[in-house]
């Protein structure tokens, strides 16, 4: 159990001093994003709790219970006795559970050492949360308490918390037992207290039990909160009741001396089914959700990178992401959206969303406005056609690969006609003025900057989006011959040509040695960062042998391998920060993907890269209790015990959890292709004995036995696919 901290900040966001507040010209401080690093969370998609980790959910920061982007309860206090009890320790059960323990001294009892004891476990459903209080006595006398929780709930809408905005609470009303909130048009949210409580108090919103609690005893209280109603059509929805085991990631045992990937995996995958969800128009297609709190809806890149490194437990959630995303494909031209033909949209929301001077440039404050149904991201389209070929090659169905096909060319018709708009590469740029200014991973203002610290602008074209534009037109080409569609030849001189510019465009020097740009500018000119990005190239084939080498060189360097996984922006950048949210640093998707890509280049730097790396997540999951959260800084770990946490990061996230399969996934070295009849091993060079059971392959359940310079051992394979080790 994970021990409380003493000095710990009572207030959700409090505790953070990034330097003098700005204010406004009425002399109010500018409101700022809360801090999330020290809440505990649950998470049932579409609802989520966050609260200390003694388990209360106090006032103000982003504390509370939210669903559907609603935040039903602000505060859940509990007192024994009138006073509230001391925390021992917490546990992170599970994605949807969470258990907090705690010492009652205030029991009329003069001992130094704790007698009663109060156990909360929370469990958060799609709709709300149930907690269970148990008191228990060890006490030598009868003992007469009051249990008491006050509640009270705002109805916030998330991106106003996001914001930094408070919103006053309602008040209550009692109807027998039970306290309400809202109007029946917002929705109605239920606090239910069984037993029924002593004395429901609406004025406080309190719920109260006078009870007597003999030795040896221990008596049960629940507290049940849900929210009724309110919902729009468009809402993304749970998949609820419907929920069955093969819609969410599959578990996977690994056997080794080294247990942190073990725990890793089994939490992440934990975290994932809570964050598993479906939309009203296909409640049978499920997705992962991008992350809790900010992002707990569809995303499409983050969605199907997630389902793509989650190939190895199946591809039920993968045909889930295509469909949902494929029924959402963009049909026409609209600049407030940024939809066209084709296209794959960025982020679903139940309605538009507004963040206040979260867009800030160099020039001050800007708005970011965002329709319920965005499309301002350059990569989530190639990445579409990318995800279809991988589940292809891991054996999802003819028929069901096959029903995909022509959203896949319209796909690749986005790519050529509006991605490159006539320009030699893919590239973006927001026109309607309150979009992102930035529309790769890396979406912040300040994401995409050149070595000096100056700022890029746009239209921009992303080293990454080329080697994913290359990926999806040669594998689009192979899906299109391998079902008798034309235009296979087409995307494959698309590509040919896409790299030839690429080679001659994208590759500058510095005194280590050549390396690709992160982007090229309006005028064409490289910006030079040495970035993350470069990690992504690995693997699509974009990239020659040779220059492949020459990235897993820089990948493994000092100055973006942090020691704790792969920096964002390179430490030797006059932009590095190693808590800036994308110049800095470390993100444990970005590192699973340059891991991913490592594991499938050859030489000697490649695989020292990748192992190196690979031992970097480990160590920094330790610190976070195996749930690795969306970012984390990047100090040098000669200088750390453990990576600093950065504030407002999501936890769980979809891809941070999914990067554990990735590292599994990159260890055992599979390489699956059903439609030719064979799966490949290529193993990073493993020093100790591995075991793992439960990767899916073409339905099947296979294990996989490396034992050093052992010969290693596959089983389970399914019947008619070769395997070549």
């Amino acid at each position: 159990m994970r021990q409380t901290d003493p000095l710990h900040l009572r207030d959700g966001s409090a505790g953070s001093t990034w330097g003098d507040r700005p204010r406004t010209d009425s002399g109010d401080l500018v409101p700022r994003q809360p801090s999330l690093h020290r809440l505990i969370s649950a998470v049932c998609a579409p609802a989520f709790s966050l609260s200390d980790d003694d388990g209360q959910i106090r006032p103000g920061g982003a504390q509370g219970l939210y669903v559907h982007d609603v935040r039903v309860l602000s505060e859940l206090v509990v007192t024994v006795g009138g006073e509230e009890p001391t925390p021992l320790g917490f546990d992170i059960e599970g994605g949807s559970h969470n258990r907090f323990e705690a010492a009652v001294f205030n029991a009329g009892l003069e001992s130094p050492d704790p007698v009663v004891f109060l156990t909360r476990r929370r469990l958060v459903g799609p709709r709300g949360m149930t907690e269970e209080m148990t008191l228990s006595s060890l006490a030598r006398a009868s003992l007469s308490l009051q249990l008491r929780l006050r509640l009270s709930c705002d109805l916030a809408a998330l991106a106003a918390v996001k914001s930094g905005l408070r919103t006053a609470p309602g008040l209550a009303d009692a109807e027998g037992k039970r306290l309400l909130w809202g109007q029946s048009q917002a929705g109605i949210v239920e606090a239910v207290g069984t037993p029924e409580p002593d004395c429901v108090d609406p004025l406080d919103g309190s719920l109260a039990w006078d009870l007597t609690l003999e030795p040896g005893a221990t008596r049960t209280f629940v507290l049940a909160v849900r929210r009724h109603g309110g919902e729009r059509a468009v809402v993304i929805q749970l998949r609820g009741d419907s929920r069955t085991e093969a819609d969410e990631p599959k578990a996977v045992s690994v056997e080794t001396r080294d247990p942190r990937l073990g725990r890793l995996l089994e939490r992440s995958i934990a975290d994932l089914a809570g964050l598993t969800m479906a939309t009203p128009l296909a409640p049978c297609d499920a997705f992962v959700a991008a992350g809790a709190p900010w992002y707990l809806t569809l995303f499409g890149r983050d969605s199907i990178w997630a389902a793509r490194m989650l190939l190895p437990l199946g591809t039920d959630l993968a045909l889930g992401t295509l469909r949902t995303l494929a029924r959402r494909q963009g049909s026409k031209v609209d600049r407030v959206s940024n939809e066209e033909p084709g296209k794959i949209l960025h982020e679903l929301r139940q309605e538009a969303v507004r963040h206040e001077a979260f867009n800030t440039g160099p020039g001050g404050e800007a708005t970011l406005a965002l329709p319920p149904v965005y499309y301002g991201t350059v990569d989530a389209t190639p990445l579409w056609v990318c995800l279809l070929h991988d589940a292809w090659r891991w054996g999802l169905s003819e028929s069901e690969v096959e029903e995909l096909i022509a959203p896949m060319e319209r796909c690749l018709e986005w790519i050529e006609e509006y991605g490159c708009r006539g320009r030699p590469f893919v590239s973006y740029v927001d026109e309607s003025g309150h979009g992102l200014a930035n529309q790769g991973w890396k979406d912040s203002y300040d994401g995409i900057q050149y070595r000096d610290g100056r700022i890029a602008t746009a239209p921009l074209a992303l080293c990454e989006a080329q080697g994913y534009a290359y990926e999806a037109a040669m594998h689009g080409a192979d899906l299109l011959e391998a079902f008798g569609r034309p235009g296979a030849e087409r995307w494959r001189v698309f590509a040919d040509g896409l790299a030839r510019r690429f080679r001659a465009a994208f590759w500058v020097e510095d005194s280590e040695g050549p390396y690709p740009a992160v982007a090229l500018d309006v005028s064409g000119a490289p910006v030079d960062s040495l970035s993350s990005n470069i990690g992504h190239l690995l693997g699509t084939g974009l990239l020659s042998v040779e220059e492949a080498e020459l990235v897993a060189c820089r990948i493994g360097g000092s100055d973006l391998n942090s020691g704790f996984g792969l920096r964002t922006l390179a430490a030797s950048s006059r932009g590095f920060n190693p808590l800036s949210y994308h110049c800095g640093s470390v993100w444990a998707h970005d590192t699973a993907i340059a891991i991913t890509g490592l594991s499938a280049t050859s030489g000697r730097f490649a695989e020292k890269a990748a192992t190196s790396l690979i031992d970097g997540l480990l160590a920094a999951a330790t610190h976070f209790e195996y749930r690795l959260p969306e970012l984390y800084g990047g100090e040098a770990r000669s200088n750390q015990s453990g990576p600093l946490a950065y504030p407002a990061a999501c936890r769980p996230q979809a891809w941070a959890a999914a990067s554990a399969v990735a590292i599994l996934a990159a260890e055992v070295g599979i390489r699956p292709d059903v439609p030719r009849g064979a799966v490949a091993f290529k193993p990073l060079p493993y020093q100790d004995r591995l075991y793992v059971d439960g990767i899916r392959l073409s339905g099947e359940s296979i294990a996989i036995r490396l034992a050093g310079s052992e010969s290693s051992q596959i089983s389970g394979v399914p019947r008619g696919l070769k395997v070549c080790l």
